[in-house]
């Protein structure tokens, strides 16, 4: 029987979990990316130097090679190339239309809000003209975010209205087309729900914590599953949750939703047609449920039906360091608390002597712990005493 071939678009640490699962389960790799020297390339039955943006390139080399499947891991962008190679060849994918919702903050919001999907206020924006507009038609607390960027790259609280021009600038330098959004800053719990959609029928499979460095940026620094909060609320979150999917148009996906839980009930912050980052559906979601998400995934990509049946239930946590800006001059401990009881990784991303920047989005945090435990709290504490001893030194 020949080997089915799988093009995976990106071979960062993001998408790595998916190039090992793949190539384990007996598929040909192909693994496309700008850099050739990322993580995954060597991981890779075959590598082609494309841009995951690069649509009708990654398109001339899937015709090329004849692929039976396409997908991305926790990257929103190349969601609009697998989407239009897999309309083109008839592969199992979302729709263009879809991915362009999927995508772009500013149309997801006009959709979700022709559908009544509970979301806060939002106004997108082009012009600083329309921007101004915008702040001063609300007086509450505002987000400012680039309209087509992750990570929260570019993502701001509004807290003095006297640097409007310094704010939009700085939104507008991470947003692609030029658009920014500007809304409603909402207050209360937020968790992120992991979902797979099959023919139609989405299945939650986790509702997770969500930990951030709170304003001015929101750097998500910590995640946990299952929730902590009561039955009813996430009964509420998983229904708005599958009402803002059907409203965006994922029929055949996984989806990875964002949520606040405001006094007025849950409601959207932004949602990706993709598993989530962050070690969630790649370490915690497996750890607490035994749902293989990335596995389900590829399954779905080459058009097999994927197995989301829960195995067990136990608690799973990831904590990032937070660390000041400076140079790296130091890193004790790490092998110590590598031995504790439910530590299941342990990650430092930079090295000695690295400059180490002020923590304004995702890409400048160092590293991270992950445990797991018979309760997602005992996960969290063991992460926490992980955190406390390893000792890192920035001067």
């Amino acid at each position: 029987m020949e080997q089915k071939k799988l093009m995976i678009l990106g071979a960062s640490q993001l998408q790595l979990p998916a190039i090992i699962k793949a190539k384990e389960i007996g598929l040909r790799t192909i693994v496309v990316d700008m850099n050739k020297n990322a993580v995954g390339v060597k991981y890779a039955d075959e590598f082609h130097e494309i841009s995951t943006i690069d649509i009708e390139g990654i398109f001339n080399k899937a015709i090329e090679l004849h692929i039976d499947g396409i997908m991305t891991l926790a990257s929103d962008m190349p969601m609009r190339a697998v989407a239009i190679v897999g309309e083109r060849l008839g592969l199992n994918t979302i729709n263009y239309e879809t991915a362009i919702r999927a995508t772009d903050k500013a149309r997801m919001r006009e959709r979700l809000l022709s559908y009544s999907v509970p979301i806060p206020f939002f106004s997108s924006v082009r012009t600083y003209e329309d921007f101004e507009r915008a702040i001063n038609f609300f007086q509450g607390d505002l987000i400012i975010k680039p309209a087509d960027n992750s990570g929260s790259r570019g993502v701001q609280l509004l807290q003095n209205r006297d640097e409007l021009g310094k704010l939009y600038e700085y939104s507008k330098s991470f947003s692609r087309t030029g658009e920014i959004v500007v809304e409603e800053y909402m207050r209360g719990p937020e968790v992120s729900v992991e979902t797979i959609t099959i023919c139609g029928i989405t299945h939650v499979i986790a509702i997770t914590d969500k930990l951030t460095s709170g304003a001015p940026y929101f750097v998500e620094m910590g995640h946990s599953i299952p929730s902590l909060l009561s039955n009813d609320v996430k009964k509420n979150i998983e229904d708005v949750t599958k009402s803002a999917i059907s409203a965006i148009g994922i029929d055949n996906s996984p989806a990875h939703t964002e949520v606040i839980v405001t006094d007025k009930g849950a409601k959207i912050v932004e949602l990706g047609a993709r598993l989530g980052g962050d070690n969630i559906t790649a370490s915690l979601v497996p750890l607490a449920t035994g749902v293989d998400m990335v596995g389900a995934c590829i399954d779905l990509a080459i058009g097999n039906r994927p197995n989301i049946n829960q195995k067990f239930s136990r608690g799973s946590a990831i904590r990032y360091f937070n660390s000041k800006e400076g140079i790296l001059s130091g890193i004790k401990g790490v092998d110590e608390a590598s031995k504790n009881v439910g530590i299941h990784e342990i990650i430092i991303s930079r090295s000695i002597g690295d400059k180490i920047n002020k923590m304004s989005s995702s890409i400048d945090r160092i590293g991270y712990v992950i445990a797991e435990a018979e309760s997602v709290k005992k996960a969290i504490d063991i992460c926490h005493r992980a955190i406390e001893e390893i000792k890192i030194s920035v001067d």
